[in-house]
């Protein structure tokens, strides 16, 4: 088989390759063999009328003469392990292999299970915290203490507008459990309890210098709030945690020259909290926000900035790399994984979505200010019913305010049950988690009324990762456009199932993939154009893409 040189002619030649034994190969087997052993140099030559690997011999790069027998070199590709496709001091700090994380998402569908199991294979996962109790939450970090030692994990926290106790006792217990590193999420602005999580972690080592050992990696989609989380916590907030007791004057003078997230991360149009922005140009922009604030406060060590959000498929790893992402992070893809807190049948529905099979919906913890995140469509109406209780939360000032009809039918097909004994149970609820929250709601009907409709749009989500069979109409599924790209990347492969998917498995080949993606596009731009079959650009088995990582 052989490859056409392109229309305009032969590249200019890079140097000659000298063969010691086997001829140069132009087979697709061939490329997919060299372009696939990531861990060796490719060399592209000119033979005949097209392109060839050349295995073996010896390559002189430069303008020198090729022996008589040699052949010119079209393209040269040096080693490419996933390693180094993000950036070195990310791997080093957060000790890690490669620069893949995997996203908290809440109610723990970010499990203990795939937190482990992305740990033990060099990557970084985060526990979803969010919507957890505490003890639940407590429960986790101690499995993981037990099971991981001092290998690297990561736990959310989420901001909590509706419930600000609630969020600073998650911190306090984060401190208290000796947690090194949570992923911020969902903040609109800067809070007492992620500020007081950061600064109680600074001391100094034996030399005086300053050391951050609670580490944050913020999750942001916003200008305005990636440049609270990339500048050092607000002097009013420590000067507060300071008379509070919460940390010392020391702490409070170490973490002003630090910025409040050693590392953040972009996120695009992605399930759950987003604001659906193209990564394409929000990535670019956090950068260069970045940098100004770096030449502003000269940090000892710059924050890095991960990319999150459409990141499903081996291409869209390496576009992330390719604009200059220190890490990658995965959320939706993996959900309908097996270590996932979901259920079976949220996996199937996964496993069958389209990119266009997603939606925005109001959000359950942020239902008061008109926040939406991005939902599953296909297979459910949670959506649709969510966005009902929130145009009756909106037109009436209370329960008892909205026409009797329009009722009768939320209590048939949302709650089933009156509203009155859904308010019991949600009495109860917020007795234990929040008393203030029943304080408001007996001096504001239109607060109970809230109370009663997040107590849908939250049961919503439990639902669904408890595959409760008689609500899988109501099954709240957070999910983004990413899952749709990954499932037909992965049609006709093992992927195609969600029984084989697995999130290291899931991880690894996109990390192949994004490698040998990236060599592909060096080797287009060195004038060496070749068709997909030279590529080995389908899922592998995990122990075989392991294999080919290792190597």
């Amino acid at each position: 088989m052989t490859h056409s040189a392109g229309t305009f002619g032969s590249p200019p030649a890079l140097g000659h390759w000298t063969p010691a034994g086997a001829p140069p190969s132009d087979t697709p087997e061939a490329f997919r063999s060299a372009v696939g052993d990531l861990r060796s140099p490719v060399v592209v030559v000119l033979a005949g009328n097209g392109f060839a690997i050349a295995r073996g011999g010896s390559a002189a790069l430069g303008a020198q003469p090729g022996a008589k027998d040699g052949y010119p070199i079209a393209a040269y590709l040096p080693p490419l392990p996933p390693e180094q496709l993000g950036d070195p001091s990310f791997l080093r700090d957060q000790s890690l292999r490669y620069p893949y994380m995997t996203g908290a998402m809440a109610n723990g569908i970010a499990s203990v299970e795939i937190v482990e199991a992305m740990s033990r294979d060099g990557m970084l996962g985060s526990f979803g915290a969010a919507g957890q109790s505490l003890e639940r939450i407590g429960a986790a970090i101690d499995r993981l203490k037990a099971n991981l030692g001092t290998a690297p994990y990561c736990v959310n926290l989420i901001h909590s507008p509706n419930e600000p106790a609630h969020e600073m006792a998650t911190a306090e217990l984060l401190l208290k459990k000796g947690t090194l590193l949570v992923e911020a999420s969902a903040y609109l602005d800067l809070t007492p309890a992620i500020v007081r999580y950061r600064a109680a972690g600074f001391r100094r080592d034996a030399t005086g210098a300053a050391v951050p050992t609670n580490r944050v990696i913020a999750k942001i989609s916003r200008v305005e709030v990636a440049t609270k989380f990339l500048s050092p916590p607000p002097e009013k907030i420590l000067r507060e945690l300071v008379s509070a007791g919460h940390i010392t004057e020391q702490q409070a003078v170490l973490a002003a020259q630090f910025p409040v997230a050693d590392d953040v991360t972009v996120e695009a149009d992605s399930g759950g909290h987003t604001d659906n922005r193209p990564a394409i140009t929000l990535l670019p922009t956090i950068l260069a926000l970045r940098d100004r604030l770096q030449a502003q406060f000269q940090y000892a060590i710059p924050p890095r900035v991960g990319l999150a959000g459409g990141i499903a498929t081996p291409a869209s790893v390496a576009g992330a790399f390719a604009m200059g992402a220190a890490f990658v992070v995965t959320g939706s893809v993996n959900q309908a994984c097996v270590e996932s807190g979901s259920s079976d049948p949220v996996r199937k529905m996964l496993a069958e979505a389209g990119q266009a099979d997603v939606t925005m919906a109001p959000a359950a913890d942020m239902f008061e200010m008109g926040v939406k995140l991005q939902v599953l469509k296909r297979g459910t109406m949670f959506a649709m019913r969510a966005q009902k209780l929130f145009d009756l939360y909106r037109g009436y000032t209370s329960w008892e305010a909205i026409p009797e009809a329009e009722r009768v039918q939320v209590e048939k097909t949302h709650l089933r049950a009156t509203f009155q004994d859904v308010w019991a149970l949600t009495r109860e609820f917020w007795a234990k988690r929040e008393p203030g929250q029943l304080q408001r709601a007996e001096a504001d009907p239109r607060h109970r009324m809230a109370l009663v409709f997040r107590w849908y749009l939250g049961l919503s989500s439990r639902w669904a990762n408890a595959g409760e069979p008689g609500r899988q109409v109501d099954y709240q599924v957070w999910c983004g456009p990413a899952m749709g790209a990954f499932n037909e990347w992965a049609k006709g492969s093992h992927l195609e199932h969600p029984k084989n998917r697995t999130v290291v498995g899931v991880a690894l080949n996109l990390l192949y993939g994004a490698c040998v993606v990236t060599r592909r596009a060096a080797l287009r731009q060195q004038g060496v154009n070749l068709p997909d079959g030279c590529f080995p650009l389908a899922p592998l088995a995990t122990d075989e893409v392991a294999a080919r990582l290792r190597a």
